[in-house]
């Protein structure tokens, strides 16, 4: 338990110090754990350290990893970081509390029909794919404007607060965090799920609500 609740502490306070630095409130910055392909035993070591907020990629694993752990903690706050698949919603839907990658109308409106299925509300970001790659999931920033105006329509009506992207690896990833602010500015959603391990001092600078912190919490992952 040292070895996880160190880790959280050091990460806490180097957000806190970046945040001062940048002239931002500390407690406007959320550490989101990524327990993706951790142990159920680093899980509860990171949970009796007292963090609640986590983050999955899988709904399988989050459910194998999740199912009994929420009804024990009940202020556990779990986010959806992974592509979602339609045929996953109804599980998603069901165990998160919020979904950060919504990225396409279909998606939208399968998650707010679940939503009215299971007499349940949930908040979620919209992925933007800032690089415009290939291989990577998220709407083009072209096609975001259309996209939030879909989810906010009558027909719809998800609860969109906010944006998140995944920067490419070989470019400065400062300057697409920039370009998600100025996209969440524009479209008044300032919440912003930006920066990983290796980034997350630059996501804090450029606006991050929300950081996506995985190995530097829980050490290497079982892939």
């Amino acid at each position: 338990m040292a070895i996880i609740q160190d880790n959280v502490n050091n990460i806490q306070e180097k957000i806190n110090k970046t945040a001062k630095d940048w002239g931002r409130v500390p407690s406007d910055i959320n550490l989101v754990a990524v327990s993706k392909k951790q142990s159920i035993d680093k899980i509860k070591e990171s949970l009796d350290s007292g963090h609640r907020l986590f983050g999955e990629n899988k709904v399988q694993e989050a459910y194998e990893h999740w199912a009994d752990l929420k009804d024990n903690y009940e202020d556990i706050k779990l986010h959806m970081i992974g592509h979602l698949q339609t045929n996953k919603v109804k599980e998603a839907v069901a165990l998160f509390d919020v979904i950060e990658t919504v990225d396409s109308k279909k998606i939208a409106k399968k998650i707010s029909d679940e939503l009215n299925k299971q007499e349940k509300s949930l908040s979620c970001f919209i992925q933007v794919n800032t690089g415009q790659e290939s291989q990577k999931y998220g709407v083009i920033p072209d096609e975001l404007e259309d996209l939030i105006d879909y989810c906010r329509s009558d027909d719809v009506n998800l609860d969109v607060i906010g944006l998140m992207c995944i920067p490419p690896s070989d470019e400065p990833y400062g300057l697409h965090f920039a370009f998600l602010r100025k996209l969440g500015e524009k479209h008044g959603l300032f919440q912003l799920s930006m920066g990983m391990s290796s980034d997350y001092d630059k996501a804090i600078m450029a606006g991050a609500s929300h950081i996506r912190i995985g190995t530097a919490i829980f050490g290497d992952r079982g892939d």
